[in-house]
């Protein structure tokens, strides 16, 4: 193919990639009401938000509608990057590609899950019951809700890309599984740090619930980068006849 016809490949799907999401949009929001049960599921009962700005709700609703279109086709999504540039690639590199994706893809919706059913509602309802005195009562916004549910999904969703970041850069020779292993104590002060800062709450039971999976996925990290580096040292020198 001619650098044209790459050019024409990548405008058309890029057109069914617009289209696809474009659909997953509308339909989400054509479902108001299944959406905004879904984002306010983990609040506290007691919790009564409250909007200040007029065109707020219609606001809200679209930029929801986005998100969530995106998610839906996000598998789509992937499909044709991976199928523009898995022309170029060998086969094993088409393997290792297509993995390494898929993992990534698990990863950060197990993050995005397990923020939304244990991290989130137990830091809003702590932040909620939190107060100052008696002078200052706690109203809480729909945007300021909804940043800080964004917010954590999204941090959460990327400390579960440890393993691969941890697989890439033990291809690129960069990582090694001794080094983890010899700063293990290292990185155990930094998840509890991290954890606490992703989830301020003063209860024991929720830092544990947050630093836990990210322990875990440091202990899963080094044997990845351990079988990365087995699996570099018996690959063969022709990557086609891999």
């Amino acid at each position: 193919m001619t650098f044209w016809d790459h050019l024409d490949e990548l405008r058309n799907r890029l057109w069914r990639m617009l289209a696809v999401a474009a659909v997953g949009m509308v339909a989400c929001f054509c479902f108001k009401r299944q959406l905004f049960a879904i984002v306010f599921a983990p609040k506290p009962e007691a919790m009564h938000l409250i909007n200040t700005d007029l065109a707020q709700p219609l606001l809200v609703h679209m930029q929801l509608a986005l998100w969530a279109g995106l998610l839906l086709a996000s598998p789509y999504l992937l499909y044709q990057l991976f199928a523009f540039i898995a022309p170029g690639l060998y086969r094993a590199e088409r393997r290792a590609v297509a993995m390494a994706i898929a993992t990534a893809y698990l990863l950060f919706a197990l993050g995005v899950l397990l923020n939304y059913f244990v991290l989130f509602p137990f830091t809003v309802r702590f932040l909620y019951s939190y107060d100052i005195g008696t002078e200052v009562a706690n109203t809480i916004t729909l945007t300021n809700y909804l940043a800080l549910l964004g917010t954590m999904s999204l941090i959460i969703g990327l400390v579960f890309e440890l393993p691969v970041l941890c697989w890439l850069l033990a291809r690129l020779g960069l990582l090694s599984a001794a080094t983890m292993r010899r700063f293990r104590r290292h990185a155990l002060v930094v998840i509890l740090i991290l954890a606490a800062v992703i989830t301020p709450t003063a209860d024991p039971f929720t830092l544990a619930l947050a630093s836990l999976p990210i322990y875990l996925l440091w202990e899963l990290s080094i044997l990845v980068v351990k079988r990365t580096a087995k699996a570099d040292r018996n690959q063969p020198l022709n990557p086609i006849a891999s």
